[in-house]
């Protein structure tokens, strides 16, 4: 579902708000590649695929009314966590190797769950049905939007808030980060790191669904959605700071803008304002305290 155009000023009021969107959509399908590696340190490449999941579920039961974008959600967000949890039994022989082996096993689950959802679904991008009453345009400063996206930019800022709450200010997040850091002080807690693992992997697993349903009506499913997906999640914790949820945020934030405004307003520069973002931040993050100061 696209935004509808009311006049010359949407080339740039309504690609910033677009940017906003896709954005917090970025977001919130990087938040469960935040916990599994920048907080659990655990690389899984199959973090697009269990987005796909989400969003092929979306496609299957959204059918214009509440009661499916509810049961959408419900479902894809089980799938994909269930999904999650075979992945963190098949990274169990190899939780404590390098992370080179981590992406290699989840780079094979990937292929394979991405071959069988385009078995299931067919090689074709497939179209959303969101719920009728916001599938039509309001009034945004004096321009038409899609009420759908300001609705989803709101679930996904209140997604966002509670990630960092879970994460900074619960004592699971603490046992994670613990669980990380000191294995065996949290073992003679009590605590099993094996299970803390499944349960970050089962989580992440769940939010990536979740993502992939809200998502599906701005990132329609497709044989391509999960490498895309995988790729600009990447992007934006590697940007945000690995185990950063508010750089990850804002991460996800500039991404968001650099894609759509870029289209806006420099289209033939566009698939090269990424990489130059990626490269500036990069070069900044190397000085140390400057980089500090500036991601304050």
């Amino acid at each position: 579902m696209t935004a509808l155009a009311a006049g010359p000023l949407d080339a740039y009021v309504v690609p910033a708000v677009d940017g906003v969107a896709y954005g917090l959509l970025m977001f919130v399908a990087a938040a469960g590649l935040v916990f599994c590696f920048g907080v659990a340190d655990i690389l899984n490449l199959a973090h697009g695929t269990l987005f796909a999941i989400g969003a092929y579920t979306a496609a299957a039961l959204m059918n214009g009314g509440w009661p499916g974008l509810l049961l959408a959600v419900l479902v894809g967000g089980l799938a994909s966590a269930g999904a999650g949890g075979v992945v963190a039994g098949l990274l169990a022989p190899v939780a404590d190797r390098n992370h080179l082996t981590q992406a290699l096993l989840t780079f094979g689950a990937a292929l394979a769950g991405g071959s069988l959802l385009v078995s299931l679904f067919g090689p074709n991008e497939l179209p959303i049905t969101v719920p009728v009453a916001l599938d039509r345009g309001v009034s945004l400063a004096g321009h038409r939007y899609a009420a759908y996206r300001l609705v989803f930019i709101g679930v996904a800022g209140l997604l966002a808030v509670l990630l960092w709450l879970v994460v900074a200010r619960t004592r699971a997040g603490m046992l994670v980060r613990a669980a990380v850091d000191d294995a065996e002080m949290v073992a003679c807690l009590g605590v099993n790191p094996s299970r803390v693992r499944l349960g970050v992997l089962t989580v992440a697993g769940g939010l990536a669904g979740v993502a992939g349903v809200l998502g599906a009506p701005i990132i329609a499913p497709g044989p391509g959605t999960a490498a895309t997906v995988l790729l600009l999640s990447l992007v934006v914790v590697v940007l945000g700071g690995i185990g950063s949820v508010g750089g990850t945020l804002l991460a996800a934030l500039a991404v968001g803008e650099i894609q759509t405004l870029g289209v806006a307003v420099l289209p033939s520069a566009a698939p090269f304002l990424l990489f130059a973002a990626m490269a500036g931040t990069l070069a900044l993050r190397s000085r140390g305290p400057v980089w500090r100061r500036v991601a304050r």
